[in-house]
């Protein structure tokens, strides 16, 4: 009985994590393929832009994103 409230208390504890961040800048440093969120007013009402890291001599990809996009993925993961 022990062992399932305390799995029970663990994934309570651990789902915010799942959660993505938004940013007011886009990082200097990004590691590869790793996304971050950026609102920083370059894209329209309603759309954040996706910064997504590539290996060294490559550009980053960047595109607006729908918000509820983002937020309806985080909470379908949860």
């Amino acid at each position: 009985m022990r062992t399932i409230v305390f799995s029970i208390f663990l994934f309570l504890i651990a789902q915010p994590a799942f959660a993505q961040r938004t940013l007011k800048q886009e990082p200097m440093v990004l590691d590869p393929y790793s996304v971050v969120l950026v609102d920083n007013g370059s894209c329209s009402a309603g759309k954040v832009l996706k910064v997504t890291g590539s290996i060294k001599g490559l550009r980053r990809k960047k595109s607006c994103v729908p918000l509820d996009d983002v937020t309806g993925s985080a909470t379908a993961r949860m």
